[in-house]
């Protein structure tokens, strides 16, 4: 009897310790849950986060506070590092992207990604992360992976694994943490508000 008892324990102790359940790519209504999630994100058209971002590629990296304005036609992202006192701001307007606040002065270009990979070797992938930033896939093929309560755990996207690691509630719930990797390359995401520009 007490043998019973104790392997029943043990039993019970394992399935406590065991990793929460991930829903992968093929659930079918995860994904129309998703995608249905996604079309009232690309309805708003405009948003706006505030938080931290913190940047790391070849053991070189920088962090600070975020602003990140969306509009239909583009978006304005500050970055000001509280410690350094220097502030970056990315704007796009009309297809044409501006890079402010670097040594050398203003940098211009047509692609936000290969703006500041030259400008500052860091890999962040701008049009995706506002997608990846909101809890969507970026425009392409993906996979994706769905926690306990239906909404992403991860997305692999364009080479990058993007992990959701906490969601802020609501009708249409949006990240409060986001990290990305790829070769190498990181972007951590921590929002503070989500909100309207």
């Amino acid at each position: 009897m007490i043998r019973r008892l104790s392997l029943g324990l043990f039993a019970l102790l394992l399935a406590a310790c065991a990793p929460v359940p991930v829903r992968t790519g093929g659930d079918a209504d995860l994904l129309a849950a998703q995608s249905a999630r996604e079309a009232v994100l690309r309805e708003e058209g405009s948003w706006r986060l505030t938080g931290r971002l913190a940047v790391s590629a070849g053991g070189e990296g920088g962090s600070g506070r975020l602003d990140w304005r969306q509009q239909a036609d583009g978006y304005d992202i500050q970055l000001a590092a509280p410690v350094t006192r220097k502030s970056w701001r990315l704007v796009s307007r009309a297809g044409q992207v501006r890079l402010e606040g670097l040594e050398g002065g203003i940098r211009e270009g047509a692609d936000a990604e290969a703006l500041l990979a030259e400008a500052t070797g860091w890999d962040i992938p701008v049009a995706a992360l506002a997608d990846w930033a909101r809890g969507a896939r970026a425009p392409g093929p993906a996979r994706i992976e769905f926690g306990p309560e239906g909404l992403p755990v991860l997305i692999v996207q364009q080479g990058w694994t993007v992990e959701y690691r906490d969601w802020l509630p609501g009708d249409t719930p949006r990240p409060r943490r986001v990290f990305a990797a790829r070769d190498g390359a990181t972007v951590r995401l921590v929002v503070e508000s989500w909100g309207q520009p």
